[in-house]
């Protein structure tokens, strides 16, 4: 009995100083947005410039000028120059990720590449941080010398702002309903030894690893495998041989896990297209054979460890290697 009451007001007390630390934090998050939008503006101008700068060097010229950055409208801004020259649509490409990828507030952007003399569309392209969500299309067709402006149309990042202020009204109801969650809650101690660690799975949908260790120990242990010298990290997104590591994105993580956990089977192509691409409403055809050649890249450091096609079929995780846990 004495045991219930300390833990409740152990979770009591916890509460009670979580919410003023929330409420303080929070409230300096909305004042720095707020305070610091000049800066961010000036810095995105600034960025938007070496863009210009990049693409004129890359045509080779290292004199004529970039015109001061234009706002065109809301989130909207040009960028001119003093001269004609010509651009490769791939380096115009990689030049923008580079660079924008500086900026934190900036997500999703349209790049347009206008004709001076009337406006019309030379080039354009659209790029998000959700790989999947990337338009680029004429990437290899080299441009003739012209005069062009590059117009980049910027996602508005205000919802943020608005989240915040919704964050801020609903605080006393997320303190009450906290109290009444601590109030309730009974505490429960988990006994399942780490080797009664299991896989689920439900239909046609990839297998799920429950970690039950001891005393409630974090379960990432459940998403570590090893092949031999190479440990695939799920949690981090890596694969890591010796110091080496190589970076995943989420996709080839979600891929490189359904094969991890059936190594050496094969692995139905509509399954990894469904589980893979379904929860998102839309499956491309050939996204899966794309992020399948990428991940075959990653892992060409070991020719023990193979994705290969089995006509009519799927693919399958070919290797020599005895799957272990980390």
């Amino acid at each position: 009995m004495h045991g219930g009451l300390n833990r409740f007001f152990g979770k009591r007390k916890y509460l009670y100083g979580l919410i003023p630390f929330l409420l303080i934090f929070v409230v300096y998050l909305a004042f720095n947005m707020t305070g610091s939008d000049d800066f961010y503006l000036a810095r995105k101008e600034v960025l938007l410039r070496k863009i210009g700068h990049e693409l004129l060097l890359q045509s080779g010229d290292s004199t004529s000028r970039v015109l001061p950055v234009k706002k065109v409208a809301e989130n909207e801004y040009q960028i001119r120059f003093e001269k004609e020259f010509t651009f490769q649509p791939d380096s115009l490409v990689n030049t923008t990720r580079r660079l924008l990828a500086q900026d934190p507030l900036t997500r999703d952007y349209v790049v347009n590449v206008l004709n001076c003399g009337n406006a019309s569309v030379a080039f354009g392209y659209a790029i998000s941080r959700d790989e999947r969500n990337n338009i680029v299309t004429c990437s290899r067709r080299v441009q003739p010398r012209a005069c062009y402006m590059i117009n980049i149309k910027f996602k508005p990042t205000g919802t943020d702002k608005a989240m915040i202020g919704y964050l801020l009204a609903s605080l006393p109801f997320l303190a009450f309903a906290g109290f009444v969650f601590f109030k309730s809650a009974k505490p429960q101690r988990i006994t399942t030894s780490v080797s009664d660690m299991t896989t689920i799975g439900q239909s046609d949908s990839a297998p799920v690893l429950i970690d039950t260790e001891e005393d409630g120990q974090s379960s990432q242990s459940a998403r570590k495998f090893t092949f031999g010298p190479v440990l695939f990290d799920a949690e981090k997104r890596q694969l890591i041989i010796g110091e080496k590591s190589i970076e995943l994105t989420r996709t080839e993580t979600r891929l490189l896990l359904i094969f991890a956990l059936s190594p050496n089977e094969t692995i139905e192509r509509s399954r990894l297209q469904k589980e893979i691409w379904e929860d998102e409403g839309v499956i491309v055809g050939r996204s899966l054979d794309m992020f399948i050649s990428k991940l075959r890249k990653k892992l060409e450091f070991d020719p023990n460890i193979n994705i290969v096609v089995i006509r009519g079929k799927g693919y399958r995780l070919e290797t020599s290697y005895e799957r272990g846990a980390a």
